[in-house]
């Protein structure tokens, strides 16, 4: 490569002096692609460390980039759907809408127990924003304990009940303090317009809006109602979205009850029974009274003593349904007509009847001393005769009173299927020993309900026939329509003759025999009183402890009411001094309330006459 030279002239720019020639180092160009020579790398170590560090960059970003597209595909593709519904449930809230209970009503449509709305205050504890400074506030208002409240705001949930079913009052406070996370919103309540009245048929209602007992528990599927729900669509913050998801569906009513009470009967059944176990100083009582013609249940009612002086008080169960009891002399009226029906016996035969008889090593003594007398079996009923009633029941046989006392319903269940509800307890005939016939004749050996022994007596006032009882007329549906209940199971006992000449004894027993304390003014009552030990749990029987009890109907020709009254424990224990008084209250009432005439016209049309 040839250099070039410059020729530098003097200063003083004279002519053909040689200059000096100074040489110029030729200038690398700088390099470019597809040159043979590439610029050299850095000395040393540092080309393989970063080499090293490309590859590593490039390995993590593909390994990113991978699971990136692994975790899309998976969330777009595989869990699509998953994922889809957990957005959804992050933002659409299902509210349910509680539907309002049905009514109960009584006979003649009034209310006994109805629901209205009232508020609750919950929260969602999500949207508390402070939970501590949210309970300070709202603890004087619920008045309940700061701490609990801040424990129950600071919950893990999306829902937590702070207090149910306040006043108006109350939730207006609540509302006034506009507390994020902080609600109301309306939840029914069971109210009783009667107040206790006929509670222990009723029964009880949870604060879930369900029956717990009684008529609520066993209609609770009619009566509980379908819910309704609101679904809506919501921010993280709890505020509704605009145009986002809003669907409703309004709460349906439950069905209503009517029932075959009378209130007003009902309330002065309750109030007759209280005022004797007050004034006999007896543990509890029951009283029924009921239209033998139909089976149905007018009045029922379990009291209990008020305990060191206080009140007595409605029971907390419906002893007349769920308690069993020996009931004594009042079960001679299966016995005796039972003999007279099977011709064991007629009504006018004499009898010689002692105060006293053995049967099996075991002597029966009737409640006073006498001697042998010439009785009828009228004068035994009339005079409540223990050795009579075995000396007619030897004739009857064993068999005989088995069937009977089976055919009268003192076994098995009465078919009002009410929760709880006992069954009759009569031994088998294979387990009777030697004294079984002359003990169940005088009603003891056997364990019934008060309302068994009542629908015993409801079939002599309906002329032998067995009506099973009932307690609710018909359910009525939210759109009004009316579903009957199906009509009582019936059965003939004994005779129309036999039931007349029973009927006949049991006037007798209240006109001039041990029940003269159940007389109404101007009827014909016809009933039978019972004083029973009471059984001991450890066997035997208590010293000194007796249930008392009266049952009849009226008036005895034409029978419209029948009635049962059954006392715990009462002083004095008989059931002509303690029981049969409450019976006669009781039916003088009733004969008013329904205007039942006293002696009606033999000719009456009983399908036309008015029914209670």
């Amino acid at each position: 490569m040839t250099v070039p030279t410059l020729t530098r002239r003097p200063s003083g720019g004279g002519r053909g002096r040689p200059v000096a020639r100074t040489p110029i180092r030729p200038v690398r160009p700088p390099y470019r692609a597809g040159r043979r020579n590439p610029p050299a790398l850095p000395l040393g170590g540092e080309a393989p460390k970063l080499r090293w560090r490309l590859v590593a960059m490039v390995v993590v970003l593909g390994a990113a980039f991978s699971t990136l597209i692994v975790r899309l595909v998976e969330v777009q593709g595989v869990s699509a759907g998953r994922f889809a519904v957990l957005g959804e449930s992050q933002r659409v809230h299902e509210i349910d809408l509680p539907a309002l209970r049905g009514s109960i009503l009584d006979r003649n449509g009034a209310e006994l127990a109805l629901s209205i709305n009232r508020p609750t205050v919950w929260a969602d504890p999500s949207l508390v924003t402070d939970p501590a400074g949210a309970a300070r506030a709202l603890a004087p208002v619920l008045r309940l304990d700061e701490l609990d409240l801040r424990a129950r705001l600071s919950e893990a949930a999306a829902f937590v009940y702070l207090a149910r079913r306040v006043d108006d009052e109350t939730a207006a406070k609540v509302r006034a303090l506009r507390l994020d996370g902080v609600e109301l919103m309306d939840e029914p309540t069971r109210v009783l317009p009667a107040g206790a009245v006929g509670g222990t048929v009723l029964g009880q209602v949870g604060s879930d809006n369900d029956g717990l007992s009684g008529l609520e528990a066993q209609y609770d599927h009619l009566l509980t109602g379908k819910p309704g729900q609101v679904v809506v669509e919501r921010d993280p913050s709890g505020r509704d979205i605009p145009g986002g998801v809003r669907q409703s569906r309004k709460p349906v009513r439950g069905s209503s009850l009517a029932l075959t009470l009378d209130r007003d009967l009902q309330f002065v059944t309750e109030q007759a029974l209280a005022a004797q176990i007050t004034s006999s100083k007896a543990k509890a009582g029951v009283a029924i009274v009921m239209d033998p013609r139909t089976g149905e249940i007018l009045a029922m009612a379990s009291v209990l003593a008020g305990a060191k002086g206080q009140a007595p008080r409605p029971a907390d169960y419906n002893k007349a349904l769920i308690d069993v009891y020996e009931p004594g002399s009042v079960t001679k009226l299966v016995t005796l007509s039972a003999a007279i029906e099977e011709g064991a016996v007629r009504p006018t035969d004499v009898l010689a009847i002692p105060d006293k008889i053995t049967v099996a090593g075991t002597t029966f003594v009737d409640a006073e001393p006498h001697p042998v007398r010439q009785w009828t079996p009228t004068d035994i009923m009339a005079e409540s005769s223990n050795a009579g009633a075995i000396t007619i029941a030897q004739r009857l046989g064993a068999a005989n009173l088995d069937r009977y006392l089976r055919a009268y319903g003192m076994a098995g269940d009465t078919g009002l299927d009410f929760p709880g509800e006992a069954s009759g307890i009569v031994p088998s005939l294979d387990d009777w020993s030697g004294t079984s016939l002359p003990t169940l004749a005088i009603g003891y050996g056997l364990a019934v309900t008060p309302l068994q022994m009542l629908s015993a007596y409801n079939t002599i006032a309906n002329g032998g026939v067995f009506v099973a009882p009932s307690l609710v007329k018909q359910d009525i549906a939210p759109d009004g329509t009316v579903r009957p209940t199906p009509a009582p199971a019936e059965h003939r006992v004994v005779s129309a003759a036999t039931a007349a000449d029973i009927t006949g004894m049991l006037t007798e027993v209240v006109r001039s025999g041990t029940g003269t304390t159940a007389a109404v003014d101007g009827y014909t009552v016809a009933g039978k009183t019972g004083t029973a030990r009471k059984a001991d749990s450890t066997g035997g029987y208590k010293e000194g402890a007796y249930v008392a009890s009266f049952a009849g109907f009226l008036p005895a020709e034409s029978p419209r009411l029948s009635a049962i009254v059954v006392l715990d424990d009462p002083q004095p224990y008989y059931g002509g001094l303690a029981s049969a008084p409450v019976f006669s209250q009781l039916a003088a009432y009733a004969v008013r309330q329904y205007q039942v005439p006293p002696h009606p016209p033999a000719n009456l049309d009983q399908s036309s006459a008015t029914r209670p």
